[in-house]
């Protein structure tokens, strides 16, 4: 799993692409505060090679909880800038600082 990240000089945005490497599965999508864990809208494109990817607009300096919705189950990012307690689903999210 990747997170990249590149600023607009422009704009108060961050564009961040998600990368998730599912070969097997049907249906990745990235949840977390900044689509109020919707999945929907946040569906990852299957590429060739079996990874997902996937480009969103977030506004900066934020922090969001997130996970991956990979099949219906919820996975956390490894390489997260932070994890931090979350009581709602009685376990540490990964967090994304932009």
């Amino acid at each position: 799993m990747a997170i990249a990240k590149q600023y607009l000089k422009t704009k108060p945005i961050c564009k961040v692409t998600f990368t998730v490497p599912a070969e097997n599965a049907k249906k990745v999508a990235v949840v977390g505060d900044f689509n109020n864990w919707n999945p929907k809208g946040s569906t990852l494109k299957k590429l060739k090679n079996g990874t997902f990817k996937g480009t969103f607009d977030l506004p900066k300096e934020n922090a969001y909880e997130f996970k991956y919705l990979v099949d219906g189950n919820y996975v956390s990012e490894t390489e997260a800038d932070r994890f931090q307690w979350n009581d709602f689903a009685g376990s540490e999210n990964p967090v994304l600082e932009v």
